[in-house]
């Protein structure tokens, strides 16, 4: 044993955050713990997913620990169904419990948990190894129904189909039943030479956790913490020191022996990769670059010729013509230097055939909406030179990032677009998952509940914390504004409990969603990829990744928003209302300078009209007084917490009682249209640009980081 102290034992079987209500251990958090305690190994193995792998493997790594992926799958044996864990050995091993896992969804009716036939091992198993799981697993399930003799014929098949990559596991949390089940798994052990390894399942990362992590199961379980029948774990699912596991199975050297070994065997991590686009390219061998030039150049000569009633045969020395050439080509070279001819092709296609389809498509939102490509593919319906858009702030060759058209759809026939994507690409498609997570207000909420304290009581005490998604605070921030809850936290042991609970579990997954726009596509199939889920219970066409949007990207799966929006709908259904009396009207027709609508819009009498009916947008339609389509456009922006500050400015200059203030003789033509006020982020890249001599894509690097985008580690 004296060589057996100069070695670490492995935690194998880490539930993260992604255990949803049962794992408590954030990864950011076992990142640092694993560099301060020079962790060499870790392995996370998370209940019926695979959701965290790829963030795992990527903050461990950096942390300099080995990642080792894993993860507990239900597998049914006649009428028993129960946990098994996997483990990926190698790329081949990864991509098999990929398969599996994405399998345990995809195969399952809305009545029945993920699962799959145990018989599913036997065939998808290189590259996996493969533990016997805990009490509370299949083998513990079939063992306290006595069905010994069919355990004995399941490890025998294990044996034959996985060799020395399948262990009996023998796990020592002080749980009922778990010394028998140990006696009977060692038997075993020894009468079919089947290795045994130690394992410790790991809940939590610091055995203070423990009263905390109960909650969390009565969350997930829907209990009270004092209810005497409900599920209980021992306190013993910390992640323990590597002298407290030696000690533990002191009497056991094989078991630490193969725990010590096993990461050896692991010689797989996945990593992030490069954006994978479907091959758009045609059956003629014509590249997907020279389909884009093809079909831009088409879409804008067509443009050209209908907005300024150009002649067919003189357009190509018309300035105007010239003009947006030269912006298209400018375009082009950045669209084709980065490789994302692709994208636009991909997403002008589904576009294509909305329309094509009596499908009500958006004109566009967003940077987007600044690529004379997307115009001139009709992907948008905004020209970029008219509104003074700038194309880097969608796509910038210095600040390498995915494009990202936001399409907005017909709500009532999003699903049909759903369903050509899936005729078309079939298996290389899907939705994006998401997490609930438990915040400030909800974690204090569920937290009460499963104390058992009155819903007034919590409900009070709840809406002592501040909610504003524009800005939100942690729990420990709302406490320490909140003068009235510092007091409760003070004089009332209920509330300190609340809260002390309340601040370990914070942050932690609640529950799992669907993206509620995005889509990604790849070029093969997803599975090879990136595990699958699918909720049975929801009425969605398409499966969704187990990773969430920022791990999708970074597995190199490319994002499509297709957002539902019912204005569309609405302008929809108006259309052929007025087409059964004016068969010839047509809503991309209408002026944008009817005086009459202005005349509306100052009334203030808006209600129902998207985007400027609440009280506050009617008010400022009066005081603005707006005259032409840019003041509606300047209104919309402005009326956001903050900038809103900026309307009276802007709506004084607007009406000559005030004189514009343009900061700079330089900067009047770039603030000009908006009376000297900053409005948009174009306008902060001019700025950039004429003051300091940016490039377009400098300013836009600048742009961002005046913004509030979301930094990932």
């Amino acid at each position: 044993m004296q060589e057996s102290k100069n070695q670490n034992f492995n935690h194998l079987k880490i539930h993260s955050q992604f255990s949803i209500c049962e794992g408590a251990v954030k990864i950011d958090e076992l990142k640092d713990f694993s560099k301060e305690n020079k962790i060499k190994a870790v392995g996370i193995c998370d209940t019926n997913n695979l959701c965290g792998a790829l963030e795992f493997s990527e903050k461990l790594s950096k942390s300099g620990s080995q990642p080792i992926i894993g993860t507990q799958i239900n597998f049914r044996f006649k009428e028993t169904t129960g946990l098994l864990p996997l483990f990926a050995l190698n790329k081949i091993g990864y991509k098999n419990i990929i398969e599996l896992s994405s399998k345990s969804f995809l195969n399952n009716d809305e009545l029945s948990e993920p699962h799959l036939d145990f018989n599913d091992l036997l065939g998808s198993n290189e590259g996996v190894s493969i533990f016997s799981g805990t009490f509370d697993g299949l083998f513990g399930r079939l063992f306290n129904k006595a069905k010994f003799s069919e355990i004995n014929e399941l490890f025998l098949k294990l044996k034959d189909n996985f060799g020395d990559r399948f262990y009996i596991e023998i796990q020592r949390h002080d749980n009922p039943n778990e010394k028998d089940f140990e006696k009977f798994n060692l038997i075993n052990s020894k009468k079919l030479d089947i290795p045994i390894i130690a394992t410790n399942e790991v809940y939590y990362l610091d055995k203070d956790m423990y009263e905390a992590h109960d909650a969390l199961i009565c969350i997930k379980n829907k209990t009270y913490v004092n209810e005497k029948n409900r599920v209980r774990f021992s306190n013993q699912h910390y992640l323990k020191t590597n002298s407290e596991m030696l000690d533990l199975f002191a009497d056991l050297p094989e078991a630490l022996e193969n725990n010590y070994n096993f990461t050896y065997r692991c010689s797989f991590r996945p990593l992030p990769s490069k954006p994978i686009l479907p091959n758009i390219s045609s059956e003629k061998g014509v590249s997907a670059d020279e389909i884009l030039k093809k079909d831009s150049t088409k879409g804008l000569k067509e443009k050209i010729i209908k907005m300024f009633n150009i002649n067919n045969k003189d357009f190509l020395k018309n300035k105007n013509y010239l003009k947006y050439k030269d912006r298209l080509d400018h375009e082009l070279e950045i669209i084709i230097k980065m490789n994302y001819s692709s994208y636009f092709l991909i997403v002008s296609d589904y576009i294509k055939w909305a329309k094509e389809n009596d499908i009500p498509v958006g004109p566009g939102r967003g940077s987007g909406a600044g690529s004379l490509v997307a115009w001139c593919l009709s992907i948008t319906d905004v020209d970029p030179i008219k509104f003074n858009l700038i194309f880097e702030r969608f796509l910038n060759p210095d600040r390498i990032s995915m494009p990202d058209f936001d399409i907005d759809f017909c709500e009532e026939k999003r699903d049909l677009v759903f369903k050509y994507l899936t005729k078309k690409y079939e298996d290389s498609v899907a939705h994006i998952i998401t997490f609930g997570k438990l915040k400030a207000r909800m974690v204090i909420r569920d937290v009460g509940r499963v104390l058992g304290l009155a819903y007034g009581f919590v409900d009070s005490i709840s809406k002592m914390i501040p909610f504003d998604p524009s800005r939100p605070q942690n729990l420990t921030e709302c406490i320490a504004g909140e003068p009235r809850l510092q007091k409760l936290i003070n004089e009332d042991s209920r509330v300190k409990k609340l809260t002390e609970l309340s601040l370990k579990l914070e942050g932690l997954n609640r529950n799992v969603a669907t993206h509620a726009a995005g889509v990604v596509i790849a070029d093969k199939k997803l599975t090879e990829v990136v595990p699958l889920y699918k909720d049975a219970t929801a009425d969605l066409l398409l499966p969704s990744t187990q990773f969430d949007m920022y791990s999708a990207e970074n597995a190199g799966l490319i994002k499509f928003d297709f957002l539902g929006l019912k204005t569309l709908t609405v302008i929809n259904n108006t259309q052929k209302l007025i087409n059964k009396k004016n068969k010839d009207f047509n809503i991309e027709n209408i002026s944008f300078e009817d005086q009459r609508v202005f005349d509306l819009l100052s009334s203030g009498n808006t209600v129902g009209l998207f985007q400027i009916e609440s009280a506050g947008m009617r008010e400022a339609l009066i005081q603005m007084k707006p005259n032409h389509i840019e003041d509606i456009i300047a209104l919309v922006a402005l009326y956001r917490p903050g900038p809103m500050s900026n309307i009276p400015i802007y709506n004084d200059c607007k009406h000559s009682r005030q004189t514009p203030d343009y900061l700079h003789p330089l900067l009047e033509d770039i603030l000009k249209p908006t009376y000297g006020v900053i409005i948009y982020q174009e306008q902060v890249m001019q700025i950039a640009q004429k003051l300091s001599g940016f490039t377009a894509g400098q300013a836009d690097i600048l742009r961002r980081a005046m913004g509030k985008k979301k930094e990932r580690n």
